[in-house]
């Protein structure tokens, strides 16, 4: 009986409609949580891309590639950046297809910050339309922390919760500007993204909850720590 009283109660609010993603294109947005892709998906076809997955997450992919084109990647593949660029301007370059949705930190954050974009998807050639996601804390905590609970007991606590309230803005279309590299129109896109959202925009890697900080960052930040106390002196 539990179950049957269990369901998503969201109230979705589409806001600039006329820069909705177009065919042929790139969809990029920050990431909460996997319901991310339904909230999208209830305004719009997408072609979705990710890493092949077992157990109950893999049963989502199984039921996600009946429902819209599907783009997956075997764990070999997701370390060859020419392969997965590959398989995008194939997609993109198909006549009429619907645009890829990429979310590219790579992994949940807690709604309250933009980390770092990868730049695969900046590379590729092709339109970026940017997508700006901001759920109301006040009616669920949508952040799915994947080391404390399984997809099946995250979508569990999401359904028990009192509302998913959420409001989704579509941004301008973007190109690279002249002498911007991969990297730097990533890092400009989170920005727009992180500043539409009312989100912090953050240079950290989202995968450093993870892992331990590389050398190099902590040598990064160990230098602006410097720099300030010295300016202060």
């Amino acid at each position: 009986m539990l179950l049957n009283l269990c369901a998503y109660a969201p109230v979705i609010r589409f806001h600039n409609p006329e820069n909705r993603p177009a065919a042929n294109t790139i969809c990029v947005a920050n990431h909460t949580t996997p319901v991310d892709f339904a909230v999208l998906a209830s305004d719009n076809t997408y072609a979705v891309v990710g890493q092949k997955q077992g157990g109950f997450f893999g049963l989502v992919e199984e039921i996600l590639s009946s429902a819209v084109p599907t783009i997956w990647f075997d764990r070999s593949e997701t370390f060859d950046r020419s392969a997965v660029a590959r398989r995008l301007r194939e997609h993109v370059a198909m006549p009429g297809a619907p645009p890829i949705l990429i979310f590219p930190e790579g992994t949940c954050i807690n709604n309250t910050s933009v980390m770092k974009f990868k730049k695969g998807c900046f590379e590729v050639g092709a339109v970026i339309h940017p997508v700006a996601i901001r759920y109301d804390p006040r009616y669920a905590d949508c952040f799915w922390n994947s080391s404390q609970d399984s997809l099946f007991q995250y979508l569990l606590k999401m359904m028990t919760s009192w509302a998913l309230v959420v409001d989704v803005w579509y941004l301008p279309p973007e190109r690279p500007l002249p002498g911007e590299d991969g990297i730097q129109f990533a890092a400009r896109v989170k920005r727009i993204i992180a500043k539409q959202g009312g989100l912090t925009a953050m240079d950290w890697d989202g995968e450093l909850k993870r892992s331990h900080p590389k050398p190099t960052l902590k040598l990064t930040q160990q230098k602006l720590f410097s720099e300030m106390i010295s300016s202060e002196e």
